[in-house]
């Protein structure tokens, strides 16, 4: 109780909450205009928040991750036209009731069963994490390798057009991250003499230009599409009796979206397309869905914020990411010094109650700001994109160059770039190889920390000359010679 009191504490300082607001507003932004993505602001805001503590930087990247994710519904809604890929089985039903005057009401809905869904999932969160992270301190190498290889094989679904090149993606992700000097043998991998490779390839320069830079080539071939517009919206809660009809939906979204966001991989988009299908399977209207059918909402909106909650489940617990967002914030925890996994939960719970009470509070945010502004959030989308888009190329630039003033990185992520829209060409999804680069450095490093921990106490034992091994908290051994 006194680390939860002391996370929100430390939650409750007016700049955090001028940080997440901000976050949040950002948030919905960019899941409002079709082409951006939670993962790619995700990406670009973290090299800037390494200047922040860490309990504001990640409370911003977990808001900005939740309010993503509703915000796509707004102009999946009124344009038929998703903001973001969660939002894709909202448009089904969405934009038939903004056709026929209902676009008020449709993002009430979607309001509504958004804030439902993330709460539920983030009381999960608060429950589940802890007694996930108990089971995992009793984790001997072999459970952990076993468990990263299975959130490997889950990659097959993330994204992308066949469970073969999402398996290629995570493969070559994993073969990225073995590039650069091993730490425990001193051997070169795959640098061919270049010296900036020596330390191994950076996450944040390949997650902007797989994200960012790929999607800006990738939004390039469409500059001149224009987008039917609903210009009459007056928003509306739905009224207490009709959400009360829909609680069998909205309740089976919830506990669909949170468990498919703790199985490592899966992520927002699987939910809702699942609780979309399950709102159908179960509905007494099913002739209604694709018509304008208020379940056709609830169903995916429920289900895909309660996946952002559950998806933190296994990256605060066990340090693997459960959708391609996480991923980025897992990334973002170890740049900022922490060890995503049980040793977190149990050594700082504080601040994992403080991100849990940031997304609690980014749910009640993005409910009144996405009310009060989904008609001003609508017109975003005239913004013309040859504005938009050289604003992303240069905050790309800058955001690679700024983690280490090495230009370096900034070719990093122009090559990035350049690979993740060939790979969107050709059907590989960028978030299985970030995935896949994550989770490699994961799978290598278990059966040496196993090896080591024997060579430590083979050093105790008996005298050993011009060696010594450092251990640290980590359990990581480091040899350090004289």
């Amino acid at each position: 109780m006194d680390a939860v009191i002391q996370g929100l504490t430390l939650l409750l300082d007016p700049f955090n909450i001028f940080l997440i607001f901000i976050a949040v507003l950002i948030g919905v932004l960019v899941g409002a205009l079709p082409g951006l993505s939670s993962p790619m602001a995700i990406a670009l805001l973290m090299p800037f928040s390494l200047s922040l503590e860490p309990i504001p930087a990640i409370a911003m990247m977990a808001s900005l991750y939740c309010a993503g994710t509703f915000g796509g519904s707004i102009t999946a809604i009124l344009i038929n036209t998703p903001g973001a890929p969660p939002a894709v089985a909202t448009a089904f039903d969405g934009y038939p009731m903004a056709k026929r005057g209902e676009a008020g009401r449709a993002l009430g809905l979607a309001a509504v069963s958004s804030i439902t869904g993330g709460i539920f999932s983030l009381i999960i969160f608060l429950f589940a994490a802890p007694l996930l992270a108990e089971l995992a301190l009793k984790f001997r190498p072999q459970e952990y390798f076993a468990l990263a290889i299975f959130a490997l094989s889950m990659l097959a679904t993330i994204s992308g057009k066949s469970s073969i090149r999402n398996l290629i993606a995570g493969a070559f992700g994993v073969l990225v991250g073995t590039v650069g000097i091993h730490m425990t043998t001193g051997v070169e991998r795959f640098t061919f003499g270049i010296p900036d490779l020596s330390e191994g390839i950076n996450f944040i320069p390949v997650l902007i230009g797989l994200f960012a830079m790929g999607e800006l080539l990738n939004q390039s071939q469409t500059l001149d599409k224009v987008y039917e517009r609903i210009t009459s919206v007056v928003v509306k809660l739905p009224q207490f009796a009709e959400i009360i009809r829909m609680k069998g939906t909205i309740l089976r979204s919830c506990c669909i979206g949170t468990f498919i966001g703790i199985l490592p991989a899966e992520g927002a988009t699987v939910a809702a397309i699942m609780g979309y299908n399950e709102a159908k399977r179960f509905s007494k209207n099913k002739e209604q869905f694709g018509r304008g059918s208020p379940e056709g909402i609830v169903g995916p909106e429920a289900a895909n914020n309660a996946a952002t909650g559950g998806a933190m489940v296994p990256t605060m617990a066990l340090g693997i990411p459960g959708s391609g967002s996480t991923a980025i914030i897992l990334a973002a925890l170890i740049m900022h010094g922490f060890r995503p996994g049980p040793y977190l939960i149990k050594e700082t719970p504080h601040f994992v109650y403080a991100i849990f009470g940031a997304m609690l509070l980014a749910n009640f945010m993005f409910l009144g700001i996405g009310l009060a502004g989904a008609k001003i959030f609508s017109r975003v989308t005239l913004i013309p994109r040859q504005i938009l888009w050289p604003s992303v190329f240069v905050f790309s630039v800058v955001g690679s160059y700024s983690f280490a003033s090495s230009i370096f990185d900034v070719w990093t992520m122009l090559i990035a770039g350049i690979s993740g829209f060939v790979m969107t060409r050709h059907g590989f999804g960028p978030a299985p190889l970030v995935m896949g680069l994550i989770l490699g450095n994961l799978v290598e490093d278990i059966p040496f920390n196993d090896h080591l921990r024997q060579q430590l106490v083979e050093v105790f034992r008996k005298p050993h000359r011009g060696l010594i091994f450092l251990a640290d908290t980590a359990d990581a051994v480091q040899p350090v010679y004289q």
